[in-house]
């Protein structure tokens, strides 16, 4: 099957303003995770077919936060640290945290201090380590900003979007945002190999944003061009030694500037391009190898620039991020210097993709319309039990950073089946105690304000 229509889906998306997952351009024409032809699991880019203070040294501004901490009685939170407002958040999950002394990362802290407190998961100083299991418990029901700092046409507004707001990322919060993933495309922006500061210092922005709103946020290298697998070129899916020192490149970078930024700040290794198989050819053997080495040098480099990065959580990608691909003996977990507990695996779910994402009819499937039966309910609990196996073998929780359903315009989708879909999704994720991230791109949530559209907010409501 070619893979190309998922790059053709993308535009498509933009036109109509449906909710698409537009993140790799390559690798699985249709379904998703264990849909139907194709493995890549996510919409794509391009084409027309078918569907307190930050870093302010003395935390004068500390504690904000620490004291409403569970647990926490008075938390001493910037005392002396450098970043007063990342200190006193950590007060929450132990009694009187300390981490506004030590903390060199401020925007973390302060207004997050009672989210990250009650589980305990976040907001360690700087140094310090967190625990995954325990934040992934915390992360609660989040949201991507998509088709944004990922588009490859021009920064930020060239797929359409508007410029992302405050007020947006205030009005995500008191809707019940917790989790915000910033998909970022760094290389089409860099000139030979650096990334440009006016867009890293964007970006830092937005993050701070996130973190001051007492969320989390999470970034990554998204598709960008599909670079990562050399999409496009005579080594298209296979890692090769210049793909590999250019990642090092710009992780050190990013993990560099963000390095004083708090431990509700995760990076996300990759998106969905590492689809490498032995001898590039898609069609026979994933090279689990190469993805393998991949996030053992997102991980050592990170941990390598000092600052919140040698104990921030890191997400780690799964093999396209695809739930039968990932879950193999093959895939290992990164061996990590923070230690245990410090790492998430990347997992997206659109599947059925001809429900979730097909909006025209392709020789290899046709749209779905509803979804809902017991057959479609059993399929899902069936993916997420597997995935929760794996994820309890493998001793690392999941982050479901992508999972969508196209309103449809060829093929409208109902919002009854919309709704369940989402719902299902939702708390099969919940049950398993991974973090559901949904891909949006203006469509279910107000880029003004933040606001949901009706059917995420009955989904949303009917969480609580």
């Amino acid at each position: 099957m070619s893979t190309r229509p998922r790059r053709r889906l993308r535009m498509a998306a933009l036109a109509v303003a449906l909710v698409l997952a537009g993140c790799s351009s390559s690798g699985g024409a249709g379904a998703g995770t264990g849909g139907a032809p194709g493995t890549g699991g996510n919409l794509a880019t391009g084409g027309a077919t078918a569907a307190g203070g930050t870093s302010a040294s003395g935390g004068t501004t500390g504690g904000a936060g620490g004291t409403i901490g569970s647990g926490g009685t008075t938390s001493a939170g910037g005392g002396n640290g450098t970043g007063g407002v990342g200190g006193g958040s950590r007060g929450g999950a132990g009694g009187t945290g300390t981490a506004g002394s030590q903390g060199a990362g401020g925007k973390a802290g302060g207004a997050g201090g009672s989210i990250g407190g009650n589980a305990g998961g976040g907001n360690a100083g700087a140094g310090d380590t967190v625990d995954t299991t325990a934040m992934a418990a915390d992360m609660g029901f989040g949201a991507n900003i998509g088709n944004t700092f990922d588009n490859t046409t021009a920064w930020e507004t060239g797929w359409g979007q508007p410029l992302v707001t405050q007020a947006f990322i205030n009005g995500m919060a008191s809707h019940g945002i917790k989790t915000v993933r910033v998909p970022v495309a760094w290389n089409t922006y860099a000139v030979n190999g650096v990334v440009d500061a006016t867009k890293m210092n964007r970006v830092k922005e937005v993050v701070g944003w996130i973190l001051d709103a007492g969320m989390y946020a999470i970034v990554n290298i998204h598709w960008d061009g599909g670079w990562i697998d050399s999409e496009g070129t005579p080594q298209q899916y296979t890692l090769t030694s210049d793909v590999k020192a250019k990642f090092a490149s710009y992780w050190t970078q990013i993990a560099t500037a963000f390095a004083p930024v708090g431990d509700k700040l995760i990076f996300e290794g990759l998106n969905e391009e590492g689809k490498f198989y032995v001898n590039g050819d898609s069609s026979g053997t994933p090279d689990y190898a190469a993805l393998n080495s991949l996030n053992q040098l997102f991980v050592t480099t990170v941990r390598a620039q000092g600052g919140y990065n040698t104990g921030r959580a890191l997400l780690i990608a799964g093999f396209t991020t695809d739930i039968d691909l990932t879950c193999v003996d093959a895939f290992t977990v990164p061996t990590d210097p923070a230690g245990a507990h410090q790492l998430f695996l990347s997992i997206h779910y659109y599947t059925p993709y001809t429900f979730c994402g097909l909006d025209t009819v392709e020789s290899w499937g046709s749209p779905q319309t509803t979804w809902g039966t017991s057959s479609d309910q059993t399929t899902l609990q069936n993916y997420f039990s597997k995935l929760a196996t794996f994820s309890t073998q493998k001793k690392i929780p999941v982050i479901i950073g992508e999972f969508s359903v196209t309103k449809g315009m060829n093929y409208p989708r109902p919002s009854s089946s919309r709704i369940s879909w989402m719902q299902s999704v939702a708390k099969a994720a919940f049950a398993h105690g991974m973090v559901p991230v949904l891909w949006d791109t203006g469509t279910d949530i107000s880029r003004t304000d933040g606001s949901f559209d009706n059917d995420l907010q009955t989904v949303v409501t009917s969480l609580k």
